[in-house]
């Protein structure tokens, strides 16, 4: 097949990706981790921009007619929505794939997914269009959760079916990068304008600026996805390694054991996720008289230090294991949770080691969870199976988190956000005790 073939089901954004492939030549392998960060840190960059305003933002603008604590809870709530509509969205975009092509899905989706959150940008406030607001607010929520569940390219599954056997936790730790690199840049421009404007101002038009930087980031990522995903020479190698669609139903039915166990096993890292980017951001506001403005600089420096710890945990995954890996990890993370938590009421310095820490242990759980996900899926059903174990671990440990810890923190004190935070890690440890087939460490 000929670099200049279309596929007869693509459109003409696709066309183009092709096009400029057979001007530009052979793809090379290194681009497919090329493009695999830019299109997570594109979906995280999305994620991170609406948690950021969950808590400094919705509240004042959507929920004014409650106290400071429900309109945050309220927010939360709306957050968990995108988690809820995630898996339906992977099945409304693979059954998109197998019709019309990768291409075809991955355009809409993230056209979707930045069409969405730009869209947030224009929401009335409440005192214009009263419970109207949140209703929008609502809407576009579900929206980025059907997007993201057709953001799935098979791209990480690729690169990690293309890796060395000696160097699998290097690859399977690259596409976990977007994470803390989307934390980096989210928190770097709310901070900005947290510090260059009245409050006023803020609340008024400075904070709907990230959203319209969202959309520009994922135009970008569009066009960095399908410069891979529309070439012919990876399509075959797809097709080849068996990562083509297969329907949603078939694949649960066929590895709901795996599919469930898998969505078990990177609890512990999912539920840290929110409880250091999300949770602390909403307790400093809420609870102290500390500075907005100086806890999204920690959370930048958190971030840089999660980069460090991610891909450590490649180097560190290679030499032990990644089962090994994450099992100390979730031991860890549970030690974490009997006094990290209450760090957060203990002064700047307190709450600087409680990010650093917590960062540093996110990197190394979080950078390895990709791996434990799709390792023993068949290859008929990797596809579409990593995508929905991906929707069912995000939904169930991490959709509710923010919402969660607020609420027992509010209630019972800090520290029964940590006894939330170790219920992930026993989760992640039965799974991996129970699914011997983690145990390999050539997975």
């Amino acid at each position: 097949m000929s670099a200049q073939t279309a596929h007869p089901k693509s459109d003409s954004i696709e066309q183009d990706a092709r096009r400029i492939n057979a001007r530009h030549g052979e793809v090379q392998p290194g681009e497919i981790a090329i493009g695999v960060i830019i299109g997570r840190t594109s979906e995280f960059f999305d994620f991170f921009v609406y948690a950021i305003a969950s808590v400094l933002v919705f509240p004042a603008l959507v929920f004014p007619y409650v106290d400071a604590l429900t309109g945050v809870m309220y927010s939360f709530g709306v957050f968990a929505l995108a988690y809820i509509a995630r898996p339906f969205g992977t099945w409304l975009f693979m059954t998109i794939d197998r019709r019309h092509g990768r291409g075809v899905k991955l355009t809409i989706a993230l056209f979707l997914l930045g069409g969405s959150t730009m869209a947030v940008a224009f929401i009335p406030s409440y005192e214009q269009i009263g419970v109207g607001s949140a209703v929008a607010l609502c809407v576009l929520r579900i929206g980025q959760g059907l997007a993201l569940g057709g953001t799935w390219d098979g791209l990480a599954s690729l690169l990690a079916l293309n890796a060395p056997k000696n160097q699998r936790g290097w690859y399977a730790m690259i596409p976990q990068l977007g994470a803390p690199l989307g934390l980096l840049v989210a928190s770097g421009l709310f901070a900005f304008f947290e510090a260059s404007l009245s409050p006023v101002d803020f609340l008024d038009w400075g904070w709907r600026y990230p959203f319209f930087v969202a959309f520009a980031i994922n135009v970008v990522a569009l066009f960095a996805r399908l410069r891979i995903v529309a070439t012919p020479d990876y399509e075959q190698l797809f097709e080849t390694r068996e990562l083509t669609p297969a329907r949603v139903r078939e694949t649960y039915r066929a590895n709901w054991r795996n599919i469930m166990l898998g969505a078990f096993a990177p609890l512990a890292s999912f539920a840290l996720f929110h409880l250091v980017t999300v949770f602390p951001l909403s307790w400093i506001l809420l609870f102290t008289k500390q500075s907005v403005t100086r806890f999204l600089v920690i959370e930048m420096i958190g971030a840089a230090i999660g980069v460090l710890a991610i891909v450590a945990s490649g180097l560190i995954a290679d030499r032990i294991g990644r089962r090994y890996l994450l099992g100390i990890s979730a031991a860890m993370i549970a030690v974490f949770s009997g006094f990290a938590p209450r760090l957060l009421d203990g002064g700047e310095g307190a709450e600087l080691l409680f990010m650093i820490s917590g960062f540093i242990l996110l990197g190394l759980s979080f950078g390895q969870s990709s791996g434990s996900v799709t390792a023993n899926l068949p290859m008929r059903y990797r596809y579409t199976g990593a995508a929905i174990m991906s929707d069912l671990s995000w939904l169930i440990g991490a959709g509710f988190a923010p919402l969660a810890a607020l609420l027992l923190s509010s209630k019972f004190g800090l520290f029964s956000v940590g006894v939330y935070l170790l219920s992930g890690a026993l989760c992640t440890l039965g799974a991996l005790l129970i699914n011997k087939e983690f145990g390999n460490k050539a997975s």
